[in-house]
């Protein structure tokens, strides 16, 4: 994959919307709906895919179903001899850590944890903080989600009354 600059116009917004909604629309449905041919909205997802401004397709999972009822958000306080190669690779370790980032601010990094209950969440918070680099941990519990169509609710978005 090379990433260049390549234009980006109002059809190809349209087409990233489009998939973005709902990413197994099909390329006629996209195109009758943009006025655009199959042919034409493939050749431009096959252009956006090889500069990378899409960078795959994905299936959005409501957790609970699969067990995981127990969200919270994990500030991570390091010793500083911990660069973010480090951290990376020690989350990969963790199916529970389902995303990480380094943030600004007081903490080093910033975890997305779901577990199937509070103890669940308690033993991988037990084994986070026998890490040798962390220092110290700030749990985050999510009660409810209040953008419920988001792929971190894990919910399609609201569906439109039929015609």
């Amino acid at each position: 994959m090379t990433q260049q600059s390549v234009p980006f116009d109002e059809l190809d917004r349209k087409i990233v919307a489009a998939l973005v909604a709902n990413a197994r629309t099909s390329f006629t449905e996209i195109g009758a709906a943009i006025g655009l041919s199959a042919s034409a909205v493939k050749r431009r997802v096959d252009r956006m895919r090889e500069t990378d401004v899409i960078t795959g397709f994905t299936t959005t999972v409501r957790p609970a179903a699969l067990g995981w009822r127990t969200e919270a958000y994990v500030e991570v306080y390091c010793d500083s001899a911990a660069p973010p190669r480090r951290l990376a690779e020690v989350v990969r370790n963790y199916p529970e850590i389902i995303a990480a980032m380094t943030v600004t601010g007081g903490a080093d990094a910033l975890l997305h944890v779901m577990a199937t209950d509070v103890e669940h969440f308690e033993e991988v918070l037990e084994r986070i903080r026998a890490e040798p680099f962390v220092r110290q941990t700030i749990s985050y519990m999510v009660l409810s989600h209040l953008l419920t169509g988001s792929a971190e609710a894990g919910a399609a978005p609201p569906a439109t009354a039929a015609q």
